[in-house]
């Protein structure tokens, strides 16, 4: 069906849920419901995958398509991060997909502009300690750099991978013999499992071969016996064994090891234990211990000895493929070689074992049956037909069903008048019913048409139109008149109507009806308008087919010759995806074919669950149901439905207990889900793939399985990765079906179809094939001979990556100096390897050991490691308040960073004051996270402890490494050297985000910034606020329906950038003239000479180029030399002392980030390196405003200007002319964070001479001042009028009124000697109209002129500005003192906190700086 062409071509965190909500189903809000036949989708979606990992670029789609499908196929191409395009005219219009590539081009030179003050920090510590020879041959790219002796890389080795003090591995034991297991209650049920039969047989042919594979049926047993199998046998022939079995889960680990604890008559860490990430549960007397495919494989970096002491390993659900399991299996094979005495099993209820049983060189396999209960299944068809489920969609396509039936009669009709020749009088004019149009039109029309034409849809055709053509289109065919063919073509070309114009009542176009009748000068006409051949009549007819009814020979063969050959094989693969839906009755393919015109199934039918779920319920008296779905969103509204939203359930719901089964959940709520429900009281579980293994609950006879599975993928080409919602493979619907039927026959529903189900992958993409690989490529450095290169080493996978993502992968690991330029571990690389996070994390928290701001770079990490801690929230209405929670922990600093820092702050105060989990509600955290993010930072700073970077005491002791934790610029220099090359450039102009992997980026919807960027892009104002720097960067870019979008940004300094960004073995020609620049530079007369060639570029990889002055470049160039020295030497010898010049080049760095992060206008927030003293969530941005002590920012006039001295009070009773810098001024104050309702600062310009410098743009600034308190502050008062002519009597008279009760507020805030700053809007006007300032107290006068009775007395008021200000423009602006509402909806008389006042004059500000 479809041709391709084309020669060549993070496991992240597990965030899914989902940003937008529909009553419907789970859907993201951007989603736009496409209905198209499932026959379509299965066939397109086959298309796809099979493309997607071949290696052709791109592939090809016949004209065939309606504009639905068309449009079905571009959105699931953009899905999926390739380029669609249509081209071609009519029936030749072919649709394309590309794979995206990375395009290469350069970044246009930025300009790099650096502070003087920066500048002497820079030469003062060059003076001082020059560059040497030895540091410049350092940094040469050809330098490996590597240990000085072999002694010494071994002892280096030996202190890295010293196996008594090396994290998350399993500890060291020997083999002995199993003391007889205990009296267990559980023992009648050990025995009638199906694995017991099989007893001997397994334990034989593991005794007799090296690998074993196990294939049980669900409720075999496998799982927790075999490993019993083993320990009975050692016990009864008294040999020692140590066994470790893997689960590719942490719940499962723990649930299993218990489980068989149990039913051997002890407590778990004794003969039974389990050992996952942060949390073990072993003893030395532990033989048996279940553990995660992470732990094993962190023990076997250890090297291979490491197993020499184990007899077996059992590696269980293997079908799973997760990356860590293959990557497991890989490596050993090796060590089979290498360890005779060592015996591995492979377990799992859906095994390849054809892949397997060549792997490992045709090892024997077992085949255990499940239990002998039946379990029932029952489809998509099945279900509709059983619950006589029906919805609005499904009645709306009744009717449009209807509607066509009608029109396949009347063009019935019409063809047997004209076969009999009965045709009646001929019309002039057709006159339709009102509001009839043909319903298909918009669908069916090849959106080709509707962009040439102009077109307008029928529904958007005037009646006259809609009469004239109806009339000219039955006319040429009822009475075969070629007269009206000028009168249509005169419509269609001067009238904008479609080509593909169908009759109202019949569906027929011109070219069908000319074709009938035989009109083969006209059909020629119409096909080179653009007619679409394949435009289908309501009785399915195609032109092609009107001709050969009427045996019109020479208009088939005219249209034959214009039928694409590429359509030939169209049919026989439609036919192929028919498989098995000839089974079907007709009242089966009906339902289905109305189902999915009604709902899209890429989203999970939540209303057809609780009617399915009801159906349940109410034939059946016991018996727990448990639900699949692919993830948390779904998860919470299913639940909030059942025990909130649905009548039928809620009004009892002391019949069901509801649990859910998700990663994030604590163990105990996994232990309550397993027991068994009081007599009456019928459980429900709701849970994603998680109790598709190992987990089982006993007491589940009904399974409804959604077929869905959040499946994470990641493009190695444009570094995005997508989290989709997709079909599970046949082996996971069996797995499901297979949690049925535990203690009785069991039902399981499919919300599929049988077509669906034939059609569907037999097992999962190994997760190998859609991981990023740069983590287990460092490991494969580890792991892997040291002669073997990581490609061929993963090339041994059971199915390995392909070749492009490797050398993807490795390339990453070479620009952040974890591998040199020959494939080799660095000194870096080593100490990567070794830290349980992500090579890119392990270097920010080695950056930040070395810029001694440690502490919130682990939060940081671990954050980043693990999974976001803030929960989307399901309701809509609640979106809003959950971002703005998020906002409050940014402290204004343009960062998500910093919220993610605030937040574990915050919760660790809340933890300590007791009150966490009201906390964590509040502010729609997850605890379960937090939990887990503080064990991962204990765990990281003893791994940092263990192999020297933090010591006991001393130098590089937990104080020293964190003295600079407080200072927010130095803390992100450790951000950006980790994240490198995760960089966005920012276009303040059109706030535009391109990187140099995608030209266009958004904001993703849970950054703080997307805030901005909306904003940004829905004002129409020249006031939208522009942000301080043009670079961010980010954690992980995505990709959703269309758009990449970034997650987890904050704005940097490009000095930031220019220092820490890169490798460190920059190109020889890393400091350039600016030849380029300099020959398209203006004329003479506009720039000097020595401007133009006093400029340089500064090369930071092949993407990024600063272009900055001479001096500055080679300044620059040679501090960050600094830096890359110092990180080497400290990563060579974290134990070193510091020296004097290491202690230099640091204090020189934090002076430049400092002064640059000033000269940008960025914060510098405070307690961020204090612990636990965190901003609580009731202080709002307030508490992390830019102290001014050290900030000197405030301009000034330095003219004789005595405005400069007034006090607060007085500034706005200035000369028009010099408003804006004594405005700017005030507002500026107003920012200080002691100036709130209570206080506000003035400043006194008598200082000192010296205190003025100039900044790099030439400016004067005010050198570090003690700014006094004043004894005046500024308050801000919304006043509402119910009519403009109020604020016109109010400007022209300076006077205002207000209610009674705004009076006393008023009246306190004047008398308290406060600015009183009165904020006009007329309500529904949409508008600010302006402000002015309180001058009077109000009198007992009352003003006849008002429209409005009810108003107390008049006051004097001045007006400052008149001008409207739009809504539009001040959507930002939150109100803490009104619950964060927006500023717009302020009741009369509303005050604003200073600082959201403040905030919203300066919108007039700069509204009148512009014009």
């Amino acid at each position: 069906m479809f041709s391709a062409a084309g020669a060549s071509q993070k496991p992240g965190k597990n965030q899914d849920m989902a940003v937008g909500w529909s009553p419907r189903g789970s859907r993201s809000s951007d989603s736009k419901e496409i209905h198209v036949d499932e026959v379509f989708k299965i066939a397109v979606n086959l298309s796809l995958e099979r493309f997607r990992y071949s290696k052709e670029k791109e592939m090809e789609f016949p004209p065939c398509f309606s504009s639905t499908e068309r449009a079905y196929l571009h959105r699931l191409a953009q899905s999926l991060g390739y380029i669609s395009k249509s081209k071609g005219k009519g029936h030749s219009r072919y649709l394309t997909i590309r794979k995206k590539g990375v395009s290469g081009k350069p970044q246009p030179n930025i300009s790099l502009t650096i502070s003087q003050s920066s500048l002497y920090f820079v030469r003062s510590l060059l003076q001082r300690f020059p560059i040497s020879k030895k540091e410049r041959t350092d940094m040469h790219p050809n330098n490996k750099g590597s240990m000085s002796s072999a002694a010494e890389l071994g002892d280096y080795l030996y202190n890295i991978y010293d196996r008594n003090r090396a994290s998350g591995r399993l500890n060291n034991g020997i083999p002995m013999v199993p003391k007889r297991k205990g009296p267990s209650e559980l023992e009648k049920f050990r025995c009638s499992l199906p694995v017991y039969e099989h007893q001997e047989e397994i334990i034989n042919l593991i005794r007799e071969n090296k690998v074993v594979l196990v294939v049980g049926e669900t409720g075999s047993g496998k799982t927790t016996q075999i490993p019993q199998f083993l320990l009975d046998d050692s016990c009864k022939n008294g040999q020692p064994c140590r066994i470790f079995c893997t689960q590719p889960r942490r719940l499962a680990a723990i649930a299993v090891a218990e489980r068989v604890a149990a039913e051997r008559g002890e407590c778990v860490g004794q003969t039974v234990g389990y050992h996952i990430r942060l949390e073990s549960r072993v003893s030395p007397k532990t033989l048996l211990t279940f553990c995660t495919s992470g732990v094993l494989l962190r023990t076997l970096m250890a090297g291979d000895d490491s197993l020499t002491m184990v007899t077996h390993v059992i590696v269980d659900e293997v079908h799973e493929r997760d990356g860590l399991t293959d990557f497991l299996l890989t490596k050993m094979q090796n060590v089979l070689q290498k360890i005779p005495t060592l015996k591995l099993i492979l377990s799992s209820a859906a095994l390849d074992v054809k892949l397997f049983r060549q792997y490992f060189g045709s090892c024997p396999v077992i085949h255990l049956k499940g239990r002998q209960f039946e379990v029932k299944d029952l489809f998509l068809e099945d279900i509709l037909r059983l619950t006589g489920f029906k919805n609005r969609d499904i009645w709306k396509y009744k009717e449009e069903t209807q509607r066509k039936e009608k029109q396949q009669k009347h063009l019935t009709e019409w063809c047997e008048a004209v076969e009999t020749g009965s045709v009646g009088e001929k019309e002039t004019t057709h006159v339709l019913a009102p509001g009839f149009l043909h319903a298909s039109s918009s669908v069916d029309r090849d959106d080709r048409d509707l962009k040439k034409m102009g077109n307008k849809g029928t529904e958007q055709l005037e009646p006259w139109l809609l009469r004239e053509m109806d009339s000219c289109i039955s006319n040429i065919f009822l009475y075969e008149d070629e007269d009206p063919f000028s009168q249509l073509f005169n419509l269609i070309l001067n009238e904008n109507v479609n080509v593909d114009y169908m009759h109202s009542e019949t569906g027929a176009t011109a070219l069908m009806v000319s074709a009938g009748r035989g009109f083969l000068t006209q059909m020629q006409q119409l096909l080179i308008m653009g007619a679409n051949i394949n435009m289908v009549a309501s009785n399915g007819w195609t032109a092609f087919d009107f001709a050969k009814y009427f045996q019109q020979t020479d208009a088939m063969d005219l249209l034959r010759s214009s039928i694409p050959l590429q359509e030939v094989s169209n049919l026989e693969e439609s036919a192929l995806m028919q498989c098995g839906s000839s089974e079907l009755s007709a009242e089966s393919q009906e339902l289905l074919k109305v189902y999915h015109h009604s709902f899209d199934d890429q989203f999970v039918d939540l209303d057809l669950i609780m009617a399915l779920l009801y159906n349940i319920c109410s034939t059946t008296s016991d018996g727990a149901v448990l639900i699949f779905l692919p993830g948390y969103d779904e998860i919470v509204s299913l639940r909030d439905r059942i025990l909130f939203d649905d009548k039928r359930f809620s009004t009892h719901s002391e019949s069901y207990q509801v649990f859910t089964l998700h990663s994030d959940m604590q163990t105990l709520d996994q232990k309550k889900a397993m027991k068994t429900s009081p007599p009456g009281v019928r459980k429900i579980i709701l849970s994603t793939n998680i109790a598709e293994t190992s987990i089982t609950i006993n007491d589940v006879v009904f399974v409804i399985d959604s077929g869905k599975v959040k499946e994470k993928s990641f493009d190695p080409v444009s570094h995005t990765s997508t989290l989709k919602t997709v079909w599970v493979s046949k082996a996971s619907v069996l797995q499901r079906k297979g949690r049925a039927g535990r203690c009785r026959p069991g039902i399981c529903f499919h919300l599929f179809s049988r077509l669906r189900f034939n059609n569907m992958m037999e097992f999962q993409v190994p997760q190998l094939l859609r991981m990023p690989l740069q983590e287990l490529c460092l490991q494969s450095k580890l792991l892997a001979p040291s002669s073997c290169p990581v490609a061929e080493f993963l090339s041994k996978a059971p199915q390995p990556p392909p070749a492009h993502a490797i050398q993807s992968a490795v390339q990453m690991l070479k620009t952040i100096d974890a591998l040199d330029q020959f494939e080799e571990l660095t000194d870096l690389g080593y100490h990567l390897a070794d830290l349980p996070v992500e090579p890119h994390l392990g270097k920010m928290v080695l950056c930040a050991v070395v810029l001694k701001c440690l502490d919130p770079i682990l939060t940081i990490a671990c954050t980043l490691s693990y999974r976001d801690p803030f929960i989307l929230p399901t309701e809509s209405s609640q979106k809003r308040a959950a971002l703005n929670c998020r906002k409050r922990f940014t402290s204004n600093t343009f960062s998500d960073h910093m919220a993610l820092l605030r937040t574990f702050q915050g919760w660790q105060k809340a933890r300590s004051d007791g009150w966490e989990r009201s906390f964590c509600q509040k502010n729609f955290l997850s605890q379960a996270t937090l939990d887990m993010i503080l064990g991962m930072r204990t765990q990281l700073l003893g791994q940092l402890r263990a192999i020297g970077f933090v010591r006991a005491r001393g130098g590089s002791d937990i104080r020293d490494v964190n003295l600079n934790s407080e200072n927010w610029a130095v803390v992100k220099a450790a951000l950006v050297a980790g994240m490198y090359p995760n960089l966005v450039h920012v276009d303040n102009e059109t706030f535009g985000l391109s990187s140099n992997r995608e030209k266009k980026v958004h904001f993703h919807p849970t950054s703080i910034l997307s805030q901005l960027q909306e904003f940004k892009e829905n004002s129409q104002s020249s006031s939208a606020q522009a942000i301080p720097t043009d670079w961010l960067i980010y954690d992980e870019m995505s990709r959703g329906h269309r758009m990449a979008s970034v997650r987890c940004c904050s704005l940097v300094t490009p000095i930031t950038i220019a220092i820490f960004g890169g490798s460190a073995k920059l190109p020889c020609s890393v400091l350039q003239e600016a030849a380029a620049q300099r020959t398209n530079e203006s004329p003479p007369d506009d720039t000097s000479d020595s401007d133009s060639e006093d400029l340089a570029e500064l090369r930071i990889d092949e993407w990024l180029v600063f272009q900055l002055e001479r001096e500055g470049a080679v300044l620059v160039s040679e501090l960050r030399q600094k830096w890359l020295n110092l990180f080497i030497k400290r990563i060579r010898c974290p134990s070193k002392p510091w020296s004097q010049r290491d202690d230099a080049i640091i204090q020189t760095l934090v002076s430049v980030l400092g002064a640059e992060e000033q000269e940008a206008g960025l914060q510098q927030p405070t307690g961020i390196g204090q612990r636990p003293k965190p901003m609580s969530s009731e202080e709002g941005p307030r508490t992390s405003v830019r102290n001014y002590r050290s900030s000197p920012q405030l301009p000034i006039n330095t003219s004789n200007d005595k405005s400069c001295e007034m006090p607060a009070f007085d500034l706005l009773k200035i000369d028009p002319h010099s408003r804006d810098e004594t405005s700017l001024l005030m507002n500026q104050l107003c920012d200080e964070p002691h100036s709130s309702c209570s206080s506000s600062c003035s400043v006194h310009v008598d200082s000192p001479p010296d205190s003025l410098c100039p900044t790099s743009s030439g400016k004067q600034v005010l050198k570090p001042v003690s700014l006094q308190p004043a004894p005046t502050s500024v308050r801000y008062f919304v006043m509402k009028s119910s009519n403009i002519r109020n604020l016109e009597i109010s400007q022209q008279k300076g006077i205002w009124s207000t209610t009674p009760i705004n009076e006393s507020k008023l009246t306190k805030a004047f008398l308290e000697n406060s600015l009183v700053i009165l904020i006009f809007s007329v309500q529904g006007s949409g508008h600010f109209q302006g402000y002015a300032h309180m001058k009077s107290v109000i009198s007992q006068d009352t003003c006849p002129d008002w429209g409005f009775m009810g108003l107390g007395g008049v006051f004097s008021v001045e007006w400052i500005h008149k001008e409207d200000l739009s809504f539009q423009s001040t959507q930002h602006i939150l109100n803490p003192w009104n619950d964060n509402k927006r500023v717009q909806i302020s009741r009369d008389g509303q005050e604003l906190e200073p600082l959201v006042g403040s905030q919203l004059l300066s919108l007039w500000e700069r509204t009148s700086g512009s014009q």
